[in-house]
């Protein structure tokens, strides 16, 4: 069984090939922009250089954000044409959140653990999870403090994401378990989190995940 996953929506372009759950081939590139001209053409170099054809691949994974406007709607629009293409290939859609969540192992989940993902704003898109990944919160946009208001209490917390830094830049004030400060998504976790949903039969048809409008204007 061969998948591919992809991933546009932060400040890389990033895609991986399994064959079963062994990683085949790995490529990632850090662009603040020009993702989407690079997904494709990587794309078929990769399944080229394996020697795979596009209807070998059993499973197609792509994230479907929160992240960049432009890049969710690119990975999302790769996907959703691959599928009309080859309708018989599953394709599914994970969860920025969820692939990062898997940056933690088993001991460094706390009582309460937080995604972090960074706008590029004054705010973070958020999401909790408990002690056993189960969602405390629903995906949100909100500034520090509002995210620290969810959070206090005295419980345990660890903090992921590429929004984690800036987010601990100052004082928080929380009882913190474990640190991460990834630059990005691991496309690894996107891959592995689609397989687990393949293998429990649960596919989720890639829907962008939007949590506040566009920064678009009138002239």
């Amino acid at each position: 069984m061969y998948t591919l996953a992809f991933d546009t929506t932060g400040s890389k372009c990033s895609i991986a090939l399994l064959k079963d759950s062994h990683f085949v081939s790995v490529f990632e590139q850090h662009m603040d922009y020009g993702q989407a001209e690079v997904l494709i053409p990587e794309i078929e170099k990769m399944l080229s250089a394996e020697n795979i054809k596009f209807a070998d691949l059993s499973l197609i994974v792509v994230c479907d954000g929160p992240g960049s406007f432009t890049g969710v709607r690119a990975s999302i629009s790769a996907a959703r044409s691959f599928n009309l293409a080859c309708p018989d290939i599953p394709v599914t859609g994970v969860s920025a959140f969820d692939a990062y969540l898997m940056d933690f192992s088993g001991d460094e989940l706390a009582k309460k653990n937080v995604v972090i993902i960074e706008t590029k704003r004054e705010d973070f898109y958020y999401q909790i999870f408990g002690e056993r990944g189960e969602k405390l919160s629903e995906p949100g946009a909100a500034n520090k403090e509002e995210i620290l208001s969810l959070l206090k209490g005295g419980q345990k917390v660890s903090i992921t994401g590429d929004g984690a830094e800036r987010f601990l830049y100052t004082s928080t004030g929380l009882s913190l378990h474990s640190i991460k400060m990834p630059s990005g998504i691991d496309i690894r976790n996107v891959a592995l989190c689609g397989l687990k949903q393949y293998s429990d039969k649960r596919l989720n048809f890639p829907k962008p995940i939007y949590l506040r409008s566009p920064d678009v204007c009138v002239k």
